[in-house]
């Protein structure tokens, strides 16, 4: 729970998302796997406003997510963020 409260663990997970994304090596579906769901989350508790989680809850959560799976997946991201 330590590290999920920690600014250097978020830093390091949206320095992450980020190389992902303008990264050539890694491929189109797996950067529209985070996008198309956290835009999503974006703009359908506004059209549904039942939704009682937060969208930066939802946000983050993903963003962990994608981030452990992107350094799974593609081994080069571990060299450049460590």
């Amino acid at each position: 729970m330590g590290k999920l409260l920690s600014l250097r663990h978020w830093k390091s997970t949206l320095l992450l998302i980020f190389q992902v994304m303008k990264s050539k090596e890694v491929a189109l579906l797996d950067k529209l796997i985070f996008t198309i769901p956290v835009l999503l989350y974006w703009i359908l508790p506004d059209i549904l406003p039942g939704l009682p989680v937060d969208d930066i809850a939802v946000t983050m959560a993903l963003a962990e997510w994608f981030a452990q799976r992107m350094r799974r997946k593609y081994q080069f991201l571990n060299k450049k963020t460590d």
